[in-house]
């Protein structure tokens, strides 16, 4: 398991990447439904005592469930995928098949909040000790490989400030430490960019995100051509019981249906939002891969395929303050904890989404108090910015106005 070998998948996809959105496990039989039912059983009757059916139990295995895990295999050219109930059990169980006490492990420090609560809050007290490093330094990694490594655990691009790692690099690291690569691939989905392609031995997904897209299932899948991986997750799975519902993989099923079109959309929207943005008066900063710079730019464009996502980043002058004045001005844009919708979502991360993430932890990665993350949606992109320019408009007057009070207050 600590070896970086990857196994050979005997799977082979020849269709397009948005068939294989499309596909089914297996061919239509005449006169069957387009659309799959949902096998909503917990358990599956046998004909003798000693049989062995593909599906027993429903916390073992499951048919809707199965067939959202050979979909979501397919779009990485890997076998079926392990789905979980949620992003966070399927990194539960990752973490679990792979660590034992005395481990470590190395995580890149911009990651979601709660991964970085995982291995601060709970794999801490089970004896595994974990390195948060700036994963887009491949130096910074390589430093902190020790003997004892098993994991290296990255999100690129990062959450919530969109910085980039290399994978190819990273992955060289790992294979000659004998240590397996993880890669959180949420914000991009395999549409955007394919991790094990690019060396990495695990793609991680919270399906909730952009693969789900509709803010109605919530789920997460491991992703691996590693037999022995998935083997040993699914044995966890089994163990745990954090199998997704099979109505979640129904639902999730039908949203990769239109997962290319949807995140492209969103992607070539997010762009010209970021560009919008990086010019107005009002901004502190953006965060968007398109606008890097240098070597970081480089492999932004070398590793996503075709876009760089629908989340972006930024700050307004005036800190959290003005942050709270601009959300509240917004039409268009709702205040959630979450990404991946069609619908277009504003996020405050510090108080949020890395709300567990000490303060200190937080600000050395660019999470600061004023920061806010944006999830654009597949509404018209100039809807949009009309939207965001009003509330930047407002946020402002209101800090006028706010300025005036004081003034004739203390005058007073």
């Amino acid at each position: 398991m600590g070896s970086t070998s990857t196994q050979s998948s005997s799977f082979s996809y020849s269709d397009s990447f948005e068939s294989r959105c499309l596909q089914r496990a297996h061919p239509y039989k005449d006169g069957q439904a387009l659309v799959d039912g949902i096998v909503q059983s917990t358990t599956f009757a046998r004909c003798a005592v000693g049989t062995n059916p593909e599906h027993q139990y429903s916390r073992v295995s499951n048919p809707t469930v199965s067939g959202l895990e050979y979909t979501l295999g397919s779009l990485e050219d890997a076998p079926p995928a392990v789905c979980f109930a949620t992003g966070l059990a399927a990194e539960t169980a990752l973490f679990l098949s792979l660590l034992r006490a005395g481990d470590h492990v190395i995580c890149g420090r911009s990651v979601y909040g709660g991964t970085t609560r995982l291995f601060q809050q709970l794999f801490s007290e089970l004896g595994v000790e974990t390195t948060f490093v700036d994963s887009s330094s491949a130096d910074a990694v390589q430093i902190a490989v020790r003997p004892n490594t098993r994991l290296i655990f990255v999100e690129t691009p990062a959450n919530p400030t969109l910085g980039i790692t290399d994978i190819s690099a990273i992955a060289k690291i790992a294979r000659l430490a004998g240590v397996l690569l993880a890669v959180d691939n949420t914000f991009l989905t395999p549409v955007l960019q394919q991790p094990l392609d690019l060396g990495a031995d695990i793609s991680v997904y919270s399906t909730t995100k952009f693969i789900d897209g509709h803010s109605v299932a919530l789920g997460g899948s491991i992703v691996s051509r590693n037999e022995q991986v998935l083997e040993r997750i699914r044995f966890i799975r089994k163990c745990t019981g954090g199998i997704q519902a099979p109505f979640n993989a129904w639902l999730t099923t039908n949203g990769i249906k239109t997962l290319p079109l949807r995140i492209r959309a969103q992607s070539a929207s997010a762009r010209r939002i970021a560009e919008w943005l990086s010019d107005r008066h009002e901004i502190e900063g953006v965060y968007y891969p398109s606008l890097l710079k240098g070597e970081a730019k480089a492999i932004a464009e070398r590793q996503h395929l075709g876009g760089h996502g629908a989340v972006v980043s930024f700050s307004i002058k005036g800190g959290i303050e003005a942050g709270k004045r601009f959300v509240q001005s917004l039409k268009r844009c709702t205040l959630v904890e979450h990404v991946g919708s069609v619908e277009t979502l504003i996020t405050h991360p510090a108080s949020m989404t890395h709300a567990d993430v000490p303060r200190e932890q937080r600000e050395a990665v660019g999470i600061s108090d004023g920061l806010l993350r944006l999830s654009v949606g597949i509404e018209l992109v100039e809807e949009l910015i009309s939207d965001l320019e009003q509330g930047l408009v407002a946020a402002c007057l209101n800090k006028r106005a706010s300025s005036v009070a004081e003034e004739v207050c203390c005058a007073n």
